[in-house]
């Protein structure tokens, strides 16, 4: 029986840095897993949009697919955008949504893989802080989440770590940056907890403008990408048990 088809479910963005971006890390998803095949929908603003790929692949003869939101927190788009967009697919698809890509070990890799690319060592660790810059949610669970990778990074051996937002949340980048200023740190970095550039990204890189340094969105860092497959294999085990494979 052929693995279902994974459909990456990305948000979109007026920014063409962010489908680009998206672009790159389904390559590298398709690197790490030759064979496999993979698609990518957009929820807006981007072609092409999530029907249309379902209707592509139903028209294909696909009949079972893994759609994996491409979102690091179970926010609205994962509870509710997701949800009604896959429930209007052809009938004859056979659809599970996998989970969002975080929290995972893997992803504080990727976060530290981009700080060293900005400049900074592990022996920094002990004498930086850091600011987790996420693009901010009215979601509470969301919040939550990020709060507790925050916490969780911070046991790595920094020396702080603090929880930003973007939006709809606070603190702003440029509070956490004073405030990890104040508490003695000797160097203070931001870390955006986004996946590809736009609109929020690009206001975490100004809150960070007294930072010393500013690490580049995950992207198609090789860990989120381990992280997609992962969260694919978890989801098409139960629906390929459910067909009898």
């Amino acid at each position: 029986m052929r693995r279902p088809v994974l459909l990456v479910v990305a948000h979109g963005s007026r920014d063409p840095r962010h489908a680009a971006t998206v672009h790159d890390l389904v390559r590298r998803v398709r690197a790490q897993r030759p064979g496999l095949r993979v698609e990518t929908g957009f929820l807006d603003f981007n072609v092409p949009s999530v029907g249309a790929v379902l209707e592509s692949l139903d028209a294909e003869g696909v009949r079972d697919v893994v759609a994996l939101p491409l979102l690091l927190t179970r926010a609205f788009h994962a509870k509710a955008d997701i949800p009604a967009v896959l429930s209007e697919a052809p009938p004859r698809l056979r659809i599970r949504q996998a989970d969002v890509l975080g929290p995972s070990p893997l992803l504080l890799a990727a976060l530290e893989r981009r700080l060293y690319e900005a400049g900074l060592t592990p022996a920094d660790k002990s004498s930086t802080g850091v600011v987790l810059a996420s693009a901010g949610s009215s979601d509470p669970e969301a919040i939550a989440v990020i709060a507790d990778v925050a916490r969780e990074w911070r046991h790595t051996g920094w020396c702080a770590v603090r929880p930003a937002f973007a939006s709809a949340s606070l603190p702003r980048t440029e509070d956490a940056v004073r405030e990890l200023r104040e508490l003695g740190c000797a160097r203070v970095a931001v870390a955006p907890y986004v996946l590809a550039p736009g609109r929020l990204p690009d206001r975490i890189a100004r809150g960070a403008s007294e930072a010393d340094v500013l690490a580049d969105v995950l992207g198609p860092a090789p860990e989120v990408a381990q992280v997609l497959l992962g969260r694919y294999d978890a989801a098409r085990t139960p629906l390929l048990t459910a067909l009898g494979a």
